[in-house]
């Protein structure tokens, strides 16, 4: 009987570990009936959220080998050009940038989850490649995209629209037919080719010829998109990867051309009518200054429109400053000739060389058809003045054969009561102012002979400065319309 009693607690203790063991199975297979339970009423995102990110290191390179180079798609698509900003040399776009690589932590079977082939995660949740634009210069107001997509064999998608604030080296010597060329280089701030390689998402030329968003209503107009790849080095240290987009835009130049360069083309067209006026009037001169004012008045106006840059001037401000130059010129001309042509009563006679070569070579190289109004006239005026004595001697002689007369008559008469003496003293007296009205009028006639001869000279320089200068005025339009229209269309 004792056996059987020492031996009844060890029973009693394997009785009660077997209970205690069955006891926890049961547990253990009713909560795990009842975690299947909960998976089967979770939804399948939440499932793949939780399975995916469990266990998840953002912090990380998604690699499960660390030599194993992560590679970083991209792409660039422009939207619109919102501002350029010549002074600052600052170009603001708008794009939509698209970027890819493969996280090799976030991978799943489709079959798995309900068939899930991709999800959106946030972008805070994942790792994300640092590549950044080193043209920016400023924030600009982009939208905030806080979701990315990713597939299940690991492709992890960004895409997203930025404005873009870059520098840019800015050329406005063709201005307003200026082309632009402004780079948008991506490049990994932290991470060195061998970790991070960047390549282009499509091909090079589906990037540089694609135009399917971009907003062509402004005032520029999308050329193309170039692509480059290289890799740099900053002094000794490793090497690094970057893609280049240069964006090629041209201005549209019709609505500087219709504002700016028509206003200038009609006043300048005005100023040659001008030479049309006579050139011994003085409405000339007034017209001129009149331009002059005006095209003052013009440049004032358009001064804010025109680009300014330290570096350089545009070459359309050196044509408003040529053709003011012109216009310059061609008062200047004006005041010349209306100076020369003025009659003066000390004005001396025209020198012969002057004749020589203004009024006899000059109206045959101007192809001048009537040369007789442009000949010498001294011939002319010793004519006059020949006429002009042989017409005194004759009043001279009708004069006297009138007085002999009346002398005659009267001492026929008896009604002579003036002495010889006295009637000698009119008579001389009257020959005195006889003389100083010939010397007068010959006086005159010089004076209008010299005139007349400055006069042709006056029309003769008139004419050959008018020629030339419109000889200026045309080959400098035709210059500026060639290289105009070559950048144009180049």
């Amino acid at each position: 009987m004792l056996p059987k009693v020492l031996m009844a607690p060890s029973a009693l203790r394997v009785s009660l570990l077997l209970l205690f063991f069955t006891s926890v199975l049961q547990c253990k297979a009713y909560h795990k009936t009842a975690s299947k339970q909960a998976n089967l009423t979770k939804p399948a995102l939440r499932l793949l959220s939780d399975y995916l990110f469990s266990n998840y290191k953002k912090d990380v390179r998604p690699v499960r080998n660390w030599r194993k180079t992560t590679n970083v798609a991209i792409d660039v698509m422009v939207y619109a050009i919102l501002s350029v900003d010549e002074k600052n040399q600052v170009l603001t776009t708008y794009i939509w940038y698209r970027q890819h690589w493969i996280d090799e932590f976030l991978q799943w079977n489709p079959r798995d989850f309900d068939n899930i082939t991709q999800m959106s995660v946030p972008t805070e949740a994942i790792w994300v490649p640092d590549i950044l634009i080193n043209e920016f210069v400023d924030v600009g107001k982009s939208p905030d995209i806080p979701y990315v997509y990713i597939l299940h064999h690991g492709e992890v998608r960004n895409l997203k629209p930025v404005q873009v604030v870059t520098a840019c080296s800015l050329d406005i010597y063709n201005f307003p037919f200026d082309v632009q060329n402004c780079s948008l280089t991506f490049t990994s701030w932290l991470h060195n080719i061998r970790d991070i390689n960047i390549s282009l998402w499509r091909t090079p030329e589906e990037v540089k010829h694609d135009k399917s968003v971009f907003m062509n209503q402004g005032e520029w107009e999308l050329l193309h998109v170039l692509s480059q790849f290289r890799e740099f080095s900053v002094g000794d240290s490793d090497f690094y990867a970057e893609m280049k987009f240069f964006v090629v835009i041209r201005r549209r130049p019709l609505f500087y051309a219709v504002s700016l360069l028509l206003p200038s083309i009609f006043l300048m067209v005005m100023d040659i009518v001008g030479f049309y006026l006579p050139p011994d009037s003085g409405e000339r001169v007034s017209f001129k200054i009149t331009l002059l004012l005006g095209y003052s008045v013009f440049l004032i106006i358009v001064s804010d429109t025109l680009p300014a840059t330290a570096i350089g001037t545009p070459l359309i401000g050196v044509y408003f400053v040529v053709c003011m130059a012109l216009l310059v010129i061609s008062l200047t001309e004006t005041i010349l000739i209306v100076r020369l042509v003025h009659k003066q009563d000390l004005q001396p006679h025209v020198p012969d060389w002057v004749k020589r070569w203004v009024l006899e070579r000059a109206t045959i190289l101007l192809c001048i058809r009537d040369r007789n109004t442009f000949c010498p006239v001294h011939t002319q005026s010793s004519d006059i003045s020949g006429n002009m004595e042989n017409n005194d001697s004759t009043a001279k002689l009708n004069h006297y054969s009138c007085e002999s007369t009346r002398d005659f008559e009267g001492g026929a008469s008896g009604t002579m009561t003036q002495p010889q003496g006295e009637s000698s003293l009119v008579v001389e007296s009257i020959l005195q102012e006889i003389a100083a009205i010939r010397q007068f009028l010959e006086k005159r006639d010089e004076f209008r002979d010299i005139a007349r001869e400055w006069l042709q000279v006056g029309y003769v320089l008139d004419v050959l400065l008018f020629r030339a200068y419109l000889v200026a005025v045309l080959a400098y339009s035709i210059t500026l319309g060639t290289l105009w229209s070559i950048w144009q269309y180049a």
